[in-house]
């Protein structure tokens, strides 16, 4: 077994991604000269709001900026995409409403906005592209939903001619605790497959950490659920962990997935096969937060898959509408290549309510690890925020860091002062989520180089989780 989930950023998925980036520019109002002339819909473009393209005969506007991928085809993506007659894209069609603003209770969301100008028939409010409510003033409320849950509204007004550009806003459902609705304890990787695994309720008391991300839920065959691929969800030593965590008042976080194993991503044959073996192990395990750590060619690489797991999602989020939803992937250092860009914005585009995306910031070769994690994760944040058109703050409180403590695979060097360093960055952009690889791990062997029960480096035991226990 490798040591870790090695993230290796293709140069070729990268060279792809940036292949025709020739900005189409706003469409013309002037002449049905403009639509004749509109170009044929491709992969791998960059398209403004407002470019005007063809597909199957058929002229389509841009809703929102984007770079398009295979799959993407403006009839399959209504959220990126609107048919148009020809002429002016939206001839008539309202302008965008005013700011949104919000209040909530426990299970609530209630949005108002300014009136939009031209003629208005009334309003939609979106949640990625799945319409949450259609009204004729200026209100909405969206009912049953989780506490303590992050909500992004899209609201366009429409009359007859088509629907204006979107307003968008987020919100917190109440009921949550603590100073930050949406941020995770800090949560180290335990690991119970190998490694020497400690005891969690040690370090729990040497530490002071809540919580811990528990590794790794495979295949045991098909689409039916275990560690490892092989200890069963209740009954051994990951329970036994975890009875122990939650005695001492933590909470866990699951992580399905990782760089190698039989996974569940590929052996489940549809998106709610892949939520219901989710959902074997949050019933036997009752997790706050589920991570899918989405990597290697089987997952992060294979779109049918990427996109059978985040609809799969949208089924455990409607199921389980408390417990929080991260997705953890590889990196450069300059932010997410080709395959995590994709991941993003089809997260976006299907409307998956992902509340945390984590980055992997190593196995870079890197000679600084702490300003190449700070340059991915900024990457990161500008990726979200093209997605999704968030500020600078709504990215970074659906961030998060996952590093690897002492020498990583490649011998790239992470100390405790550095970590600290990290935690601290995380915390000051108000970052969600911190966790690193792996607890069995933290303690010292100076000179013991790259193994699975120490760090390879001088340090206290249990440093690094009381660091991150700081979080």
């Amino acid at each position: 077994m490798k040591l870790r989930r090695k993230m290796v950023a293709l140069a070729t998925g990268l060279a792809l991604a940036l292949t025709g980036l020739t900005t189409i520019g706003s469409a013309a109002h002037a002449t049905g000269t403009v639509q004749r002339l509109a170009a044929a819909w491709a992969p791998w473009t960059a398209y403004a709001t407002g470019a005007v393209v063809t597909y199957n005969g058929v002229d389509y506007v841009c809703l929102q900026a984007h770079t398009s991928q295979p799959g993407w085809e403006p009839s399959a993506v209504p959220a990126l995409w609107k048919p148009t007659s020809g002429g002016d894209p939206d001839p008539g069609a309202p302008g965008a409403p005013g700011a949104v603003s919000t209040s909530v209770t426990s299970s609530s969301i209630s949005l108002s906005w300014g009136a939009a100008g031209g003629t208005v028939s009334g309003y939609r409010v979106y949640e990625g592209s799945t319409r949450r409510a259609q009204v004729s003033g200026t209100s909405a409320t969206i009912s049953g939903l989780g506490a303590c849950t992050t909500h992004t509204y899209t609201v366009k007004a429409y009359n007859a001619a088509g629907e204006s550009a979107g307003r968008d806003a987020t919100a917190t459902t109440s009921g949550c605790t603590g100073n930050n609705p949406s941020k995770m304890p800090g949560a180290p990787y335990l690991y119970m497959g190998w490694g020497n695994p400690p005891n969690p309720g040690t370090v729990m008391d040497a530490t002071g950490v809540k919580s811990f991300t528990m590794a790794f839920i495979l295949s045991s065959g098909g689409c039916t659920p275990a560690w490892d691929g092989q200890r069963p969800l209740t009954g051994g030593a990951d329970q036994q962990a975890i009875n122990t965590i939650k005695s001492k008042g933590g909470s866990v976080q699951i992580s399905f997935g990782g760089w190698q194993g039989n996974k569940l991503g590929p052996n489940c044959s549809s998106p709610q096969a892949f939520a219901g073996a989710v959902q074997q192990v949050i019933n036997a395990v009752g997790p706050a937060v589920v991570d899918f750590d989405i990597e290697n060619t089987d997952e992060f690489e294979n779109y049918t898959v990427q996109d059978r797991i985040l609809n799969g999602l949208k089924i455990v989020r409607q199921n389980n509408p408390n417990v929080k939803i991260v997705v953890t992937f590889g990196t450069t250092t300059s932010g997410p290549n080709a395959h995590g860009v994709r991941l993003i914005n089809q997260a976006r585009a299907l409307g998956v309510p992902i509340d945390n995306f984590t980055i992997m910031p190593f196995d870079f070769g890197s000679s600084n690890i702490y300003q190449d994690t700070v340059n991915a994760s900024e990457g990161l944040k500008n990726a979200l925020k093209n997605a999704y058109g968030w500020s600078d703050a709504q990215a970074y409180a659906h961030m998060g860091i996952s590093g690897m403590n002492g020498l990583s695979d490649q011998q790239e060097l992470t100390s405790p002062g550095t970590w600290t360093q990290i935690r601290d960055w995380a915390r000051s952009k108000g970052l969600t989520r911190l966790a690193y690889w792996a607890v069995n791990r933290d303690r010292p062997c100076p000179g013991g180089g790259v193994t699975s029960n120490c760090s390879g480096i001088a340090q206290s035991d249990w440093e690094f989780t009381r660091t991150t226990a700081g979080f």
